[in-house]
């Protein structure tokens, strides 16, 4: 998402037998808990380094450290496991899309934190399932029932009332989130496409090169020479990221969707403590408001996403 984290995994189990590892609830919700906190801090630094450096060389600076991460699990992964490359993948157009969908949402909203609160991009973040609900159509072929279409557009009620346009309040800025949770939920359709043909750790490493490649194409034209604080900052941001989303995914092997994705919510906690202490930046009420607005629709559509795998089952 978004952050490259909205509410949802980055990386869902590759295969029905493999999507849960045993059925232990507390311990997914408490990975799940952590990874937020993991993601909040890489949002957190990110802001703080985007006031000397631009989101673009950021950008490119986590997803060095990410490839790096990545790489080394790969390699360590492909000697464990030989026959079974990591770079190899079933479906590399597919791998290519979402690639690039991370690209441009982690991107997006570099640029967002470069003007908002961390606290008040997140949140407005966190609309991706609205964007889901709206690709299923056409890229999945999915039945949208009128109920959760109506969350959806609860949802984005919710983000109106945090965004406030129309009044002195609102910021241009506040769309760049928006336009970074379409592309996250763009990626999380080509993921649920990826799903039976791609192991967890092929996706992971082809969503770490492809963003890198392309990155490291268009940073030349902003780039703006880092001092060794700001490289070791980046690759902080890097390191934590590819933490909190490495978490995520352990998580969802232990308890379903369903159970896990209302604690995905505590991540604007978070952003809002973080926020206040790093940044001074307060929430007002509105966005309270929102925040409550926007959860209370991606619950639902939780709820009803785990109804549809009980009649599925």
């Amino acid at each position: 998402m978004a952050t490259l984290a909205p509410s949802l995994p980055a990386v869902l189990p590759s295969r029905p037998a493999l999507s849960l590892i045993g059925d232990q609830p507390l311990r997914g919700i408490a990975l799940v808990i952590l990874s937020t906190v993991f993601l909040s801090s890489s949002d957190a630094t990110a802001k703080y380094l985007a006031g000397s450096l631009p989101p673009l060389e950021i950008a490119w600076l986590r997803y060095a450290g990410f490839v790096v991460v990545m790489l080394a699990a790969s390699l360590v992964g492909g000697a464990r496991q030989r026959g079974r490359s990591p770079f190899r993948s079933a479906r590399p157009g597919l791998q290519l899309l979402r690639g690039f969908a991370l690209v441009a949402s982690a991107v997006l909203f570099l640029c967002g934190l470069r003007y908002l609160p961390v606290a008040e991009a997140t949140a407005i973040s966190f609309v991706s399932p609205l964007f889901v609900t709206a690709l299923s159509i056409p890229l999945l072929g999915e039945t949208i029932g009128m109920r959760r279409w109506i969350a959806a557009l609860v949802g984005l009620c919710g983000v109106l009332i945090i965004l406030r346009p129309g009044t002195s309040a609102f910021q241009a800025a506040a769309l760049l989130p928006v336009a970074s949770a379409l592309f996250w939920a763009l990626a999380l359709v080509a993921t649920r496409k990826i799903n039976g043909y791609d192991a967890p750790q092929t996706t992971m490493t082809w969503s770490a090169l492809v963003g890198f490649a392309l990155l490291t194409c268009v940073v030349p034209t902003v780039w703006t020479t880092p001092n060794l604080k700001e490289v070791a900052i980046g690759a902080a941001i890097g390191l934590i990221s590819t933490t909190g989303h490495w978490i995520v995914t352990i998580a969802y092997r232990h308890a379903p969707a369903s159970t896990l994705v209302p604690f995905s919510y505590s991540q604007i906690v978070w952003a809002a403590l973080i926020g206040a202490f790093a940044f001074g930046s307060v929430p007002d009420a509105f966005m309270g408001l929102g925040v409550l607005v926007i959860a209370a629709s991606g619950l639902y559509t939780a709820h009803r996403e785990r109804l549809r795998g009980v009649r599925r089952a």
